[in-house]
């Protein structure tokens, strides 16, 4: 089980990182409520998608699954700049609208598909491993909102663009496998 348990903190992490990105434009409990129950949903749901689908196709998708999620994460953030430099800086940040949180929710927990081929594989309590994978991320991406929401109200100007920032190395560090 304490493997188990340094699985979902590893996997954790990336979601504190992209937490703390969108915590940037700003922190209510809308957001903290929308940000767990997707982050959560993904990171329960995906490994167990992966016990189902099998461990041939975990070897077929490996590494690819990485580059998938980072690649995504980073075309999240750099529409993310896009639209920011757009906007008038006279606007203020807003929280990511619920399309967007669901694709970096899902882009989050590509890699929790491989786990959960790995958990098929090691036989590990695959539905309790899911429950402690959500949890753990579930209370890393709160983490990471609050940590957010105080840097984006030090630098309110700038913050749609640096949370947008945060994404794209998020995504980078998934790439190339430092996440």
């Amino acid at each position: 089980m304490l493997s188990v348990a340094l699985i979902a903190v590893a996997l954790g992490l990336s979601n504190l990182a992209a937490s703390v990105a969108i915590g940037f434009a700003g922190v209510d409990n809308r957001l903290r409520r929308e940000v767990a129950v997707t982050f959560g949903a993904f990171e329960a749901i995906m490994p167990l998608i992966g016990l189902l689908l099998g461990r041939r196709l975990a070897e077929s998708l490996g590494g690819v699954a990485s580059h998938l999620g980072g690649g995504l994460l980073i075309l999240a953030g750099a529409y993310a700049i896009v639209h920011a430099r757009r906007a008038s800086h006279a606007d203020a940040p807003r929280a990511p609208r619920r399309g967007r949180l669901i694709v970096t929710g899902a882009a989050l927990s590509v890699d929790n598909l491989v786990v959960g081929f790995a958990l098929g594989a090691y036989r590990a309590p695959v539905v309790l491993a899911a429950l402690v994978i959500a949890t753990v991320s579930v209370a890393m991406s709160l983490v990471g909102l609050e940590v957010g929401g105080r840097l984006g109200s030090l630098r309110q100007r700038w913050s749609a663009e640096l949370g947008a920032a945060v994404l794209v190395a998020v995504g980078v560090a998934i790439t190339v496998g430092v996440m």
